[in-house]
């Protein structure tokens, strides 16, 4: 008798766990066909991260930012690597090159790496810790709307927080990523990671090579 009620709460327990991962695994795939879906159209501005990178990656962001609507993204919360002292610098110039100033929200936050050039990948393995701990509390500090990339690792934790926050039904999240210009025939490791488990809303490239490699891409042209 005891082995039956044993048996009976196995089975009933082994049903449980199996609706849950049914759950999660239809959830799952509601947000990913639901990812790509044009943003519900309002009048209100939405919050926006931006992502910086170092180098190139900083001065194609501007770039895109100097070509869209900026006022459709506030408050606009622009983050980089702990280790980049430069590109927060350049959003600043930006932010202060900009003719309407009056009112304007904008805040700048340096987050930590998940790996730096030349660590090894057993002491990454705590910096990444590290840095997705760091990436959770700003994403739940900001809540942004649209969070807008380019490439740089840093992305990485932030994207793919955003989208478990899309899943749980926490927050909604649009990524925009736009591959870098230096990348002709191959996606970035970032690029190609966002592309493929179809985390990024829109993916943007600059040449037409990748949009045959890549077909549910879109391709914009050169940037810089």
């Amino acid at each position: 008798m005891i082995d039956y009620f044993s048996t009976m709460l196995l089975h009933q327990w082994l049903l449980l766990i199996s609706s849950f991962l049914a759950l999660i695994l239809a959830r799952i795939c509601y947000v990913m066909y639901k990812t790509g879906k044009p943003l519900c159209k309002t009048l209100q501005p939405l919050s926006t991260l931006i992502i910086m990178g170092s180098g190139g990656h900083t001065a194609e962001m501007l770039n895109l930012l100097a070509v869209l609507n900026i006022d459709r993204f506030e408050p606009r919360f622009y983050i980089a690597a702990a280790t980049d002292n430069m590109s927060l610098q350049k959003a600043r110039s930006f932010e202060d090159s900009l003719t309407n100033k009056e009112g304007r929200n904008c805040q700048y936050v340096q987050i930590y790496r998940s790996r730096e050039v030349g660590q090894s990948y057993i002491t990454s393995i705590g910096t990444t810790l590290i840095a997705t701990a760091h990436a959770l509390w700003l994403m739940i500090k900001f809540r942004p709307q649209v969070i807008l990339c380019n490439g740089p690792g840093t992305c990485i934790p932030l994207c793919v927080i955003a989208f478990f926050f899309k899943v749980a039904g926490i927050r909604w999240s649009s990524i925009f990523y736009m591959e870098s210009i230096a990348r002709v025939r191959r996606l970035s490791l970032s690029g190609l990671l966002l592309y493929k488990l179809r985390m990024a809303d829109q993916f943007f490239v600059q040449w037409p090579q990748l949009k045959k490699e890549y077909p549910r891409s879109h391709y914009v042209g050169c940037l810089m």
